[in-house]
C-alpha cells in the first residue's frame, strides 16, 4: 500500500490535505532551513551523496523534518523505511532488523529508518534501537519536536548528529502559501482565487511559523469560499480561523521556555515584558495555579525580606485564582507580575541557603551545640542538654551574646545571609 515514503509513487492523491499535497519532492523546491540545506551545506551533501549517518533532526511542527525524511527517501539507495513511534512498537522493530540484517548480508544493502516523533518512545524502547545503531545495522533518523536533550537518551544522543530546524519565517511563509495558490496541478491554482495584502499577511501571521497550518488553513479558505468571489479579503479571513492556535506544549519545552522568560523578565524589573509572557501563558492555555506557584517561588527567591509584602501578594494571588477562578483571576495574575517584577530585587535568603548546603554536605552532620538542645528528660539533662542556654527576650535588644555560638564549632562565625540594604 503506498504512503508517504514510497518511491515507486509520484502521485500523491487528490484527496489528501493540501499540505500533503505541496510537500516538497526535493532540494529545488524546499522553502526554508536554508543554514543547513542550501547547496553546499554538509547535511545537503550528505543526504544527496547518500553517507548520510544516523541524525536527530529537532524542530517545532511544520519545520519540514518529515519533508526532509522524504527527500532521504527519494534519494537514498539504500531500503528506506519509516517508523512511527505512535503506532509501532519493539516488536516491529525487532522484525525490521532481521530484515536489515538479512538484507545487508545478502545485497550489501544499507537500512535507513526514520522513526517520527522519536521522543514518544520511553528509554527501554529508545534503548532498543542503540546495538543497532551501534553495529551500523540501521541508519537512525530521528524526527522530534521535543528537545532532544530531555527526550532521547544519552547513548543515542551521542551516537547521532543533532539537527536544529527553525519555524518558517514570514517571507518563506508567504512564498509557500503563494505557491499553493498558483499551482494547478498540486495546489489551488484551479480556484483562480486570490487574496489581498492584507488577508495575506494573516494568514502568515496565523501559520505562526507552521507551514502545514498555512497550508491547511489556506485550503479551507479557499475551496469553501462563495463561487462568485474573487479576491478573499481580510475579514473572510477572519471569519474562517477565528482564533489563531499558539504553539503551547504544557509538557514540553516551549511551556519551560515561556515560564523562564516569564521569570527572567520579572528578575529584570521589566513589567512590560513580564505581562507579555503572562499573556502568552494564558491565551495559550497554561494552568493558572502552575503560574501561581511560580510567583510564590519567586517571591522568595527573588525579593525575599527587601519587600516583605512580595510573598504576601503572590500567595494572595495564588488564592484569588483558585477561589475567582479564569478568566477573572488573569486580573490578579496581572497585578502580582506587575508588583513582583517592580519590586526592589535581594536573593539573600536563597544565595545563603544554597551557600549553607554545601556546608551541610561538605561537614556532614555536625554536632548541635549542647546549649540549643532541648532537656526534655532527667538523663538528657544530666548530659548537659540546654546547659547555660540564655532566653534571647532578657537581654537588651532581645540578643544575647550565646547567638555567636549557634553555630556548630567548626562553622563558627560563619556568615551565610547578606542582605541587601536600600
Amino acid at each position: 500500500m503506498p504512503n508517504l515514503f514510497d518511491q515507486n509513487s509520484s502521485d500523491i492523491a487528490a484527496q489528501a490535505p493540501l499540505a500533503e499535497r505541496m510537500r516538497p519532492r526535493d532540494f529545488n523546491e524546499f522553502l526554508g532551513q536554508s543554514d543547513i540545506i542550501s547547496s553546499g551545506k554538509p547535511l545537503r551533501e550528505a543526504i544527496e551523496r547518500d553517507t548520510l549517518q544516523s541524525v536527530i533532526l529537532w524542530g517545532p511542527p511544520g519545520s519540514g523534518k518529515t519533508t526532509l525524511a522524504r527527500i532521504v527517501a527519494l534519494k537514498t539507495k539504500s531500503q528506506f523505511e519509516p517508523f512511527s513511534a505512535v503506532t509501532s512498537g519493539v516488536a516491529d522493530l525487532r522484525k525490521l532488523v532481521s530484515a536489515a540484517k538479512q538484507r545487508h548480508l545478502l545485497y550489501k544493502q544499507k537500512t535507513i529508518l526514520f522513526v517520527d516523533e522519536i521522543h514518544r518512545f520511553n528509554k527501554a524502547q529508545q534503548d532498543a534501537f542503540l546495538p543497532f545503531v551501534e553495529d551500523g545495522t540501521i541508519i537512525l533518523i530521528g524526527a522530534t519536536t521535543e528537545n532532544p536533550s530531555f527526550d532521547i537518551i544519552s547513548p543515542l544522543l551521542s551516537r547521532s548528529l543533532v539537527i536544529v530546524l527553525k519555524s518558517l519565517n514570514d517571507i518563506e511563509m508567504g512564498e509557500i502559501l503563494k505557491k499553493a495558490l498558483l499551482d494547478k496541478e498540486r495546489g489551488l491554482g484551479k480556484y483562480q482565487l486570490s487574496l489581498d495584502e492584507k488577508a495575506f499577511n494573516s494568514l502568515i501571521k496565523f501559520a505562526n511559523g507552521d507551514a502545514r497550518i498555512g497550508l491547511n488553513a489556506l485550503d479551507y479558505i479557499v475551496i469553501n469560499a462563495p463561487s462568485n468571489l474573487k479576491i478573499i479579503d481580510d475579514a473572510y479571513v477572519a471569519q474562517a480561523l477565528q482564533k489563531k492556535i499558539l504553539r503551547y506544549d504544557k509538557d514540553g519545552e516551549e511551556h519551560y521556555n515561556t515560564i523562564s522568560a516569564f521569570i527572567k523578565s520579572m528578575r529584570d524589573s521589566n513589567p512590560d515584558a513580564a505581562l507579555y509572557w503572562l499573556a502568552r501563558m494564558i491565551s495559550a492555555g497554561e494552568d493558572p495555579r502552575f503560574i501561581a506557584r511560580r510567583m510564590i517561588i519567586f517571591a522568595s527567591e527573588d525579593i525575599s525580606n527587601i519587600d516583605p509584602k512580595a510573598i504576601m501578594v503572590a500567595t494572595s494571588v495564588a488564592y484569588a485564582v483558585e477561589h475567582v477562578g479564569m478568566p477573572e483571576a488573569q486580573i490578579n495574575l496581572a497585578q502580582a507580575a506587575t508588583y513582583l517584577a517592580s519590586a526592589p530585587k535581594d536573593n539573600a535568603s536563597y544565595r545563603g541557603l544554597m551557600e549553607a548546603h554545601q556546608d551541610v554536605k561538605a561537614f556532614g552532620n555536625l554536632p548541635i551545640p549542647m546549649h540549643l538542645r532541648n532537656a526534655v528528660t532527667n538523663l538528657m539533662k544530666d548530659l548537659g542538654y540546654g546547659l547555660d542556654y540564655k532566653y534571647a527576650h532578657d537581654f537588651e535588644n532581645h540578643v544575647s551574646d550565646q547567638s555567636k555560638k549557634d553555630l556548630p564549632s567548626e562553622l563558627e562565625g560563619k556568615k551565610y545571609y547578606h542582605p541587601r540594604k536600600l
